[in-house]
């Protein structure tokens, strides 16, 4: 029996509307793939200090960022089918709260990540946050150099780990920056050739021009690129012979089915090779985490 008091469900639903503001699947990864770096750059020796201040901080930063992208896109969210129950549309949160929310998250980010991880982290962060708002937000009604410009916040948290665990960078991050941005571009392009009529409704135009040609050409382009770059790590004495074994049978395989979604791209096709992005580039962080060289 439910013994909630009305204004106890309507605090647990504005609680949740919060929360969802964040989109916490996004964030939660963010926050992996941020602490991943962090142990692969400490070479397997990753104090657990350090790891939950990188971990947390880019938490904060990233769920402030997705805040106020949703504030930002709240009409277009309004249109599209996909989007019209996140908490702006559906009227559960007003602009002004989402606003004042997602500004707090992310300054909080920032500043934790400045405080208790380093100036770098921090700088990583703000650059996120602002490549995100600034420049990915508003060209996605404007061109394809959005999907582009998009794989770069989408990256930088790689940088924020790297830079939180060594107080620098190093030509070893900018290989698993590489691996994050590459991976991406089909993510994405898989993602939005699916959602093509709903992401018209609004001007949306996360696909190359050009036809179902083009976009099969850069989703082959991408995970080319990936097979010699997901393996820069070993290459750079940071991960060993089994981490290179794995990230290359895995990048072949992601490659292929790129080439099998460009040669037939329906709405399935583009739907396997979303699945596919999905599983890759977390086995990658699952073999870096296993085979990190220590020294």
């Amino acid at each position: 029996m439910d013994r909630a008091t009305p204004i106890e469900k309507a605090l647990a639903s504005r609680l949740k509307a919060y929360y969802e503001l964040t989109k916490p699947g996004i964030t939660a990864y963010v926050m992996i793939t941020a602490g991943v770096s962090a142990y692969v750059a400490s070479r397997g020796h990753l104090d657990l200090t350090t790891a939950f201040h990188a971990i947390f901080g880019t938490g904060l930063s990233t769920g402030g960022a997705l805040a106020l992208n949703q504030y930002l896109e709240r009409q277009a969210d309004a249109v599209m089918l996909r989007t019209r129950d996140r908490p702006l549309p559906s009227g559960r949160l007003s602009p002004r709260e989402a606003l004042l929310f997602g500004a707090a998250l992310l300054a909080a980010g920032v500043g934790y990540l400045a405080f208790r991880s380093g100036a770098w982290p921090a700088l990583v962060a703000a650059l996120s946050a602002l490549m995100y708002l600034d420049v990915y937000t508003p060209l996605k009604s404007r061109s394809y150099a959005a999907t582009l410009a998009g794989g770069v916040p989408g990256a930088l948290p790689v940088l924020i780990g790297w830079s939180a665990a060594r107080g620098s960078l190093e030509p070893a991050a900018l290989g698993l920056f590489a691996i994050a941005y590459l991976w991406q571009l089909p993510h994405v392009l898989g993602l939005a050739w699916m959602l093509r009529e709903d992401y018209a409704r609004v001007g949306f135009r996360l696909v190359p021009s050009g036809g179902s040609v083009v976009v099969g050409r850069h989703m082959v382009a991408a995970t080319a690129l990936l097979v010699p770059t997901s393996l820069t790590p070993t290459l750079l004495g940071y991960t060993g012979p089994w981490y290179a074994g794995g990230a290359l049978l895995a990048s072949l395989a992601f490659a292929w089915v790129a080439f099998s979604t460009a040669r037939d791209m329906t709405d399935e096709a583009a739907r396997r090779l979303f699945l596919a992005s999905l599983l890759y580039h977390p086995v990658l962080l699952g073999l870096m985490l296993l085979d990190t060289v220590r020294l």
